[in-house]
């Protein structure tokens, strides 16, 4: 047998490897990952002390958004208790030194100012930097942040409420959009939303050096969490 035999097979031998190794990874998952959705919009709002909160004040974060208003009738999709739920189990996601922000927008900028998104957060027992309620009065703005870039809908009726569809979205510290809760399942959104967040924290805290391409793999072959 000639050498060329000899590396060709050699090639062939590695090629397969590559392929049994790429189907294996796929089959077990050893790894799972959140997808990478799209980029968070960008945005400039103020929050409950009256001061200017933008998008990248919140880097290497991980946020969790919601989207609301302070006159929404009770219980109100159960949003704030849920997000209540979120922040008092953050230790059992393991996060580590990673912190973890709650942000609510309001897309009712002429009854929440800041002095009433204050109130309200109070009532929550809700503190910033924890939690963050922040809203701009640029209607049109607005809409674009939430609606455009969030994709979360909603639509003021004739009688001054609104309509909307409680929506959740999750967001890793490089502004990328990783989780989007918008329905009921069988599982809750609090428990789906603290199982998320600890695959999230598990990615920031160990994909580095030579692991770093096994987490890549898992975003390359979907191996989604649940």
């Amino acid at each position: 047998m000639n050498i060329k035999n000899i590396l060709l097979r050699a090639l062939y031998g590695f090629a397969l490897l590559i392929v049994i190794g790429a189907f294996a990874f796929k089959i077990f998952q050893p790894i799972k990952v959140l997808p990478r959705i799209r980029l968070a919009p960008a945005f400039a709002l103020t929050d409950q002390n009256g001061e200017r909160v933008t998008n990248e004040d919140l880097r290497g974060k991980l946020i969790l958004y919601t989207f609301s208003y302070t006159n929404c009738p009770a219980p109100c999709y159960d949003m704030a208790a849920t997000m209540q739920e979120i922040q008092s189990r953050r230790d059992e996601s393991n996060l580590g030194d990673i912190p973890l922000v709650l942000v609510t927008i309001s897309f009712d900028p002429a009854r929440d100012t800041p002095s009433a998104l204050l109130s309200y957060a109070e009532t929550l027992s809700a503190n910033r930097p924890d939690w963050i309620f922040a809203t701009t009065s640029d209607a049109s703005l607005l809409k674009t942040i939430i609606g455009g870039g969030f994709e979360a809908y909603y639509e003021q009726k004739e009688d001054g409420s609104f309509a909307f569809t409680p929506t959740y979205i999750l967001v890793d510290g490089w502004g990328v959009i990783r989780g989007e809760y918008r329905y009921s399942t069988e599982v809750s959104t609090a428990d789906r939303i603290i199982r998320h967040l600890a695959v999230l924290a598990d990615e920031a805290q160990n994909a580095t050096g030579t692991a770093k391409l096994a987490y890549e793999a898992a975003h390359l072959f979907l191996c989604y969490a649940q």
